[in-house]
């Protein structure tokens, strides 16, 4: 891989991670119409890691409180922190049961134009309609079980690329009547395990690989998109905090037109 193609790759990542726009999908594209070589899927997780170092220095504070939370849970004092680690645990579950299944079967993933496509123009409906229905009466600290589950199992879909993780999570908290910034705040803290797990998985296979220019590339990737990622959970957090998904819908429609078009030969 060139430069130029790592670099394109990685600020795409960093960009739309945590943006409700698919990154995956993003990155399943790029290389076709680029007319470059797919980039394969340890790459896509390379730069996945890298914005998981970017949401865990943004969000240094939960974790930590995350952690003093289990701490005090342990020697039997209830802590809402640790009730908020716990139940990003729950939600994480059924992803990475799905996930694995996935891996297993279709290791390489779904890497279908027209996969994307579709799912990117009909989930950036699904955002829209549940943002606009969804009440803002919600915080996190509401936050039950039963909705860090519902949450969860709707993460599922994100292994559809063109889905977008962020987006599909964040549409399923709104639908639950969460405010945006918060319904953001646990899409992006539930990222944490989900991209870890991901980033293990494949970290192994290019240790097996034994390949020392894919090795570089990755690294590259990955920092490169924890730099990026980093500026946009910031956008996107201020943003959320005085405005809607709508931007983001519009963008998803566009986009999903296009890709239609290129996948049906319009």
């Amino acid at each position: 891989m060139n430069l130029l193609h790592i670099a394109v790759l990685a600020i795409i990542q960093g960009i739309t991670e945590f943006l409700p726009v698919s990154s995956s999908g993003h990155l399943v594209i790029v290389s076709p119409l680029m007319g470059w070589p797919d980039q394969g899927l340890i790459i896509d997780v390379a730069v996945h890691v890298g914005t998981l170092g970017a949401v865990i220095v943004y969000f240094w504070r939960d974790l930590l409180a995350m952690a003093a939370g289990i701490w005090r849970a342990l020697t039997g004092r209830k802590d809402p922190a640790a009730r908020l680690a716990v139940q990003i645990v729950l939600a994480t579950v059924p992803v990475i049961a799905a996930g694995y299944a996935l891996n297993h079967f279709m290791p390489q993933g779904i890497r279908s134009l027209t996969v994307v496509a579709w799912a990117t123009l009909g989930f950036g409906i699904v955002l829209f309609v549940t943002d606009k229905a969804g009440m803002t009466i919600r915080r996190i600290e509401h936050l039950g079980f039963s909705d860090a589950f519902v949450i969860g199992m709707a993460q599922i879909l994100a292994l559809i690329p063109g889905t977008s993780r962020s987006g599909i999570t964040m549409s399923a908290a709104r639908i639950l009547g969460f405010e945006r910034a918060d319904a953001a705040r646990f899409s992006m803290l539930l990222s944490i395990p989900t991209i870890l797990g991901a980033g293990t998985l494949k970290g192994f296979e290019l240790y097996q690989s034994g390949n020392a220019d894919l090795t570089g590339a990755a690294i590259l990737a990955a920092f490169m998109a924890f730099i990026t990622a980093l500026i946009a959970i910031a956008a996107l957090m201020a943003w959320l905090r005085h405005a809607t998904f709508t931007p983001f819908v519009i963008y998803r429609i566009i986009l999903g037109g296009i890709l239609l078009g290129f996948a049906y030969g319009l």
